[in-house]
């Protein structure tokens, strides 16, 4: 049936139609997007839905293009620790809440999150935690999602003593003492290479299945935030798409996807690529597909663990330049490798060297196989610190940037600083000199745990982008004017956010074809708003709903009625 919004006032996202009153669409196509009467008058028929929005303001649906929905999914589990920089308000709310729940009904107890900048590079230590809880496992994540706190009784289930060896020495590990012991820190996941002895020795495992019903808890809030089309930065498991395709064929996902699979080891590479290939054939439909290799090339800024071109200024040695998790050499041929199966490529990157060794490889590739042989699409993501040198080299390269806005407002706090010193990360988060080049700029939420599912919430994301401050976590106003977080001059306008969120997004995905803008012929993925973004003050973006969410041409959220 036809259906026609008018007197909206709509912004399409299409540079040549960039505004229009009037939308109609027929099923999950977009027939006409103009604001000529006659034009679409005739389109309506006897039986065509026609509502008048009286002004208001009309979007294309949103795409997350960086976003981790299995993850979360497993994370329902987990208990959320109020926000405080108060190392003995942590402790007694953890004291207090294991009191409450013992061991024979909690017998892991996961916490998050704890401010990463309130320990210095040493980290949180075992005994804070023994001293509250001893009778079972306890691990605390911290804000930045890559470093964990845990107790003795971790170490000991997880079979970690001063003599095992770390998974990635300098990266993936455990700190310790001088004489090898476990200080109860843990860098990049370390302890997940033994969570299942963890659960072996504990003989229970947490409830991180990633069933249908888990995963729809996950989808229903993209869909209640407008979101129609995400992008998984890696799939947990197998069992993870098939509820992703169950909830698909039975109507309840309502949104695209696109799945990536994780490879850090180019030993793996080829095993890796087979997986994406059995994925693709056997999980593939209209609604979901699989074109793209992920890579962790560095680690994070408040752990250290990039990879810079400057030495970290707490090494003594001034030899300590960071981590890769692959040398140059190896980086090209996985580059290479990806390109020759027709992958596309999505790098984790924090450390400008790491930054300068993706775009390296990158022109290399392309001046091998020639520009227009080239079928891999470089995607890098995060890009949090970047040499002044190189910040023309995504425009001249082709390659997509993918940032999180969230981040715009110092939710990490000041940790690197430890590491970088205040020069460095007072550039953190640089992307003008990139846009102004013409570079492709996408946007994202990535996040990984349902606690903090709020923050997927684009409009969130946008204002604390907008203002520099952030939301939950704001900088210290006595050192920070306003909680500003440096450079002020960063502070992204709202006209680029709402295009990184929808159509740019959609090109990093390969979906620009069918959506990402109003156009004739494009899907009808349509959000209806509240209020005017353009209008609301900047510190009341994020308050801004979607009063009605259209996948393919369906209200899923809210309604038109009103």
């Amino acid at each position: 049936m036809v259906t026609i919004l008018t007197n909206a006032d709509i912004y399409t996202m299409d540079e040549r139609n960039p505004r229009a009153k009037t939308i109609v669409y027929d099923g999950a196509k977009i027939l006409y997007v103009g604001s000529n009467e006659a034009e679409w008058k005739p389109m309506a028929g006897e039986k065509a839905r026609i509502y008048n929005l009286g002004g208001k303001m009309v979007i294309p649906g949103f795409v997350d293009s960086h976003c981790h929905p299995g993850h979360i999914a497993k994370t329902v589990w987990h208990v959320r620790l109020p926000y405080t920089e108060d190392v003995t308000e942590l402790l007694g709310f953890m004291k207090e809440y294991a009191e409450k729940h013992p061991a024979s009904e909690k017998p892991f107890l996961f916490f998050e999150y704890y401010p990463t900048h309130i320990f210095d590079e040493k980290g949180p230590r075992k005994e804070m935690l023994d001293e509250i809880i001893a009778d079972r496992p306890v691990l605390v994540q911290d804000y930045g999602e890559h470093m964990s706190w845990v107790n003795s009784k971790t170490l000991e289930l997880m079979g970690v003593t001063r003599d095992t060896p770390d998974p990635e020495p300098g990266y993936r590990m455990f700190v310790r003492d001088s004489d090898g012991t476990p200080t109860g820190f843990v860098l990049e996941f370390a302890w997940k290479c033994f969570e299942e002895t963890l659960y072996e020795n504990l003989q229970w495992r947490p409830p991180d299945e990633i069933t249908e019903d888990a995963l729809k808890m996950v989808l229903d809030q993209y869909m209640e935030y407008g979101v129609t089309a995400i992008f998984d930065a890696f799939v947990e498991t197998e069992r993870q798409l098939i509820s992703m395709k169950t909830l698909d064929e039975k109507g309840d996902s309502m949104l695209y996807y696109d799945g990536a699979v994780l490879c850090d080891s180019l030993d793996l590479l080829d095993e890796k690529i087979a997986e994406l290939g059995r994925f693709r054939e056997t999980f593939g439909n209209d609604h979901m597909k699989f074109n793209t290799m992920k890579l962790f090339l560095d680690g994070t800024n408040e752990s250290g663990s990039g990879g810079y071109l400057h030495p970290i200024i707490n090494d003594d040695s001034g030899e300590n330049y960071g981590n890769t998790t692959l040398n140059d050499a190896d980086l090209f041929q996985y580059m290479k490798k990806v390109n020759e199966a027709g992958l596309d490529l999505h790098v984790h990157v924090v450390g400008d060297r790491s930054f300068r060794m993706l775009c390296d490889a990158y022109e290399k590739l392309m001046d091998e196989v020639g520009r227009d042989n080239l079928k891999t699409q470089l995607v890098i993501a995060h890009c949090e610190l970047v040499d002044p040198a190189d910040m023309y080299r995504p425009a001249e390269l082709g390659i997509t940037i993918n940032y999180t806005l969230r981040w715009s407002g110092g939710n990490y706090g000041e940790k690197a600083k430890l590491y970088l010193g205040e020069e460095r990360w007072n550039r953190f988060y640089t992307f003008s000199p990139m846009i102004k080049s013409g570079a492709l700029i996408a946007f994202s939420s990535d996040l990984i745990a349902y606690s903090k599912m709020r923050l997927s919430n684009p409009f969130v994301g946008m204002q604390i982008s907008h203002t520099r401050v952030d939301m939950d976590t704001p900088l210290d106003p006595r050192r920070f004017p306003e909680s500003v977080r440096p450079p002020v001059s960063e502070k992204f306008d709202r006209a680029l956010m709402l295009k990184g969120y929808t159509i740019n997004s959609a090109k990093q995905m390969r979906w620009d074809h069918i959506m990402g803008s109003l156009e004739a012929g494009k899907l009808a993925n349509i959000n209806v708003l509240s209020e005017n973004y353009f209008d609301v003050p900047a510190d009341k973006i994020g308050q801004i709903k979607c009063a009605a969410t259209i996948f393919e041409g369906k209200v899923v959220r809210g309604s038109l009625d009103d």
